[in-house]
Formats: C-alpha cells, structure tokens, sequence
C-alpha cells in the first residue's frame, strides 16, 4: 500500500551484481524521495513484489522482488539471473538494475497483468503465442542444450520424499497425494512417453501463467515477467503449460482449458511466427496440417508434465511458504488433473 514501510526488505547491505546500472536511477530521484509511494503487488504467490514510485502514471517506477522462504530449493538464481540477461539482449525483457542476495531491482513494464478472460481473446492470443516465438527462437549460441524437465521433476520428487516426510518408518502422504512410489513410477513413464515425441528444446519461460504476461494497449504488444523458472526446455512443455494456465491459479477451473479449435488457431499463429524468426521467411512463412496437428499432440501430452511438476512444487510450498495461500490444496487439484486427462492424452497419436 502506498506509504507502508517495508519489513521485509534485504537485511544488511546487498550484494550488488551490476551497481553502475542502479545508481542512476537511484541519484534520478534523490531530489523526490520524500513523494516517493510504495505499492505492495498481492497477486504472487512466490516471491513479494513492491513497486517505488514518484510518478502518478508510474512512469519512473522500479519493481523490488523479494524472493520467497526457501525458494533457493525451487529455483536456480544464479541461472535465474543469466536468463533475465539474456532475454534483455534480446528485446524480451525489461532492464535489470540490480541483484542483490535475496532478490532483483528492475524496470516497471507498464500494462495490465491478463487474466483467464484475456488469454481466450484471440486477438491477444495471437500476441501470446507470437511473443513465446519470439523466445523460443533465441539462438543457444551454438551449443546443443539439454532440456531442464526431466532434471527439475526428479529434484521436486527428491524433495518432496526426503523434505516432507516425517521421520517415522512407514511415511503417509496428505489424502489425495499419491504415494512417492506412484510418483516415481509416474514419472519414468512420463520420461518413457514424451522424450520420444521430438519436440524441440529452445529457451522456455516454463512458468507462462495468466499473470505473467503484460499486454501493453498502447504498443498492442504483450511482455512476459518473472524468469524464475526460465530455461531450455521442450517446446511443447512450455506452450502445454500456458494452456493449463487458461485455468487460473486461485480459483482454478479447468473447464477453461482451451478448445481444439482454440488451440489450433493459437499454434498457427505461433507456428507461423517461429518459422519467419527461425527460417527466414518474414511474412511468408507456411504451416502445413500435418506439423499443426502434430504440434497440438505433444503440446497435449506435455501438458500431463506440467500438472505433475506444478503439483510436486505446490507440496513444498506447502511446507515453506509463508505466502497466503492454500498450496496443499492446489498439488491436490493438479494431481487431479493429470489422472484425469493421462488416459486422454495417451490416447492422441502423432501423424505418421
């Protein structure tokens, strides 16, 4: 709220990783820090955002993350801050001023955070879908990147086994979390299925939900925040997950998720971008219906990984966060979902 202190700011000094980028910004606005306003953002449920201010439109605001209890379980930083670098290189992410030990300084985008109502919206998402072209095609420098799937599903197992279960001889998990035994059978079947399905590993936001993208009116453009879950992944795990995202996150319908007919106009508008940016064909660029439908099937099936990664993760919130929210409650949802749309999506076959 504007004008409340902050106690949960950095304590001591921080450990500045780019302190020429800062002081400007901070020497810009000596002269107004008695105007200066703080808002607090309530919508994350990871990390704590606040916004400073001393322009009523926000024009000079600069955006403070605080980083969640025990979040360094979930999250790579160091990498966390490597990706932000490198999609600033390329247009795709707004300037960082600062990392300091428990947190980021960087530049306001200004925009609406979308909503479920606005990622149905086909004309904005064709900007989504285009936007997430415009990342994934950014070069990995020659080199040939593993996906970070499969490494980051058996880290969330690990922790949820060794982190959650009580020191007893025969742990029980909550009711309606499958056993860690299920888990891992799960999860050597998903390796099993989806590895073979050949979809591309490019740079991946991997954590594309409603809130997480900006939609500028004035630039009709949309810009995606947060990379704390960024890196080289399946193609079809990134998109998979934005779709289950249609669903919200508080008040979580799944009845949301995208039509066929939705996600195929969805996957030409991204198809088509991908091509012109990977291909070089700017404005040319076709898409046949065999690599549309066979987009849309590995899409399908990832998206099971994406239910099963969210679920493990919303366990450990469980027992960290002090965020206000229910994360039991959603791993529950989540792993709900998966069993319930495992059988469907096996059921889908790629165009021979």
């Amino acid at each position: 709220m504007p004008g409340e202190s902050l106690p949960f700011l950095p304590e001591g000094n921080p450990t500045w990783k780019s302190p020429n980028l800062l002081r400007p910004a901070i020497h810009g606005r000596a002269s107004g820090l008695e105007k200066t306003r703080v808002d607090l953002f309530t919508d994350g449920i990871t990390n704590k955002l606040v916004a400073c201010y001393t322009d009523e439109g926000m024009a000079d605001a600069l955006l403070v993350r605080v980083y969640g209890r025990r979040t360094e379980l979930l999250v790579d930083r160091e990498t966390e801050l490597k990706n932000f670098q490198v999609l600033r290189a390329h247009g795709c992410a707004p300037d960082l001023y600062c990392a300091f030990q428990n947190g980021l300084c960087y530049q306001f985008l200004p925009g609406i955070a979308l909503g479920p109502d606005h990622v149905r919206d086909p004309h904005i998402f064709r900007l989504v879908a285009r936007e997430m072209a415009r990342v994934h095609a950014i070069h990995a420098n020659g080199s040939l990147p593993r996906p970070v799937l499969w490494q980051k599903l058996h880290k969330y197992l690990s922790l949820v086994k060794t982190e959650l279960s009580p020191k007893v001889s025969k742990p029980r998990p909550p009711q309606d979390v499958p056993s860690p035994e299920a888990l891992e059978r799960e999860l050597a079947w998903m390796e099993e299925t989806l590895s073979p399905l050949g979809s591309p590993v490019v740079l991946c936001h991997n954590d594309l939900l409603c809130k997480n993208i900006i939609y500028d009116r004035t630039g009709e453009r949309v810009r995606f925040i947060d990379y704390e879950y960024t890196g080289y992944n399946y193609q079809a795990f990134d998109i998979g997950n934005h779709f289950n995202e249609f669903a919200g996150v508080k008040e979580v319908d799944y009845g949301l998720y995208p039509s066929k007919e939705t996600q195929l106009q969805w996957l030409h508008s991204y198809l088509q971008a991908y091509k012109e940016l990977t291909q070089g064909h700017p404005g040319d660029a076709q898409v046949s219906e065999e690599e549309l439908e066979t987009l849309y099937v590995q899409v399908n099936k990832f998206s099971l990984a994406s239910h099963f990664l969210w679920a493990c993760w919303g366990l450990i919130q469980n027992k960290y966060s002090t965020i206000d929210f229910n994360f039991l409650r959603y791993a529950k949802l989540r792993f709900k979902q998966y069993f319930k749309m495992k059988p469907v999506v096996t059921a889908l076959q790629v165009p021979k």
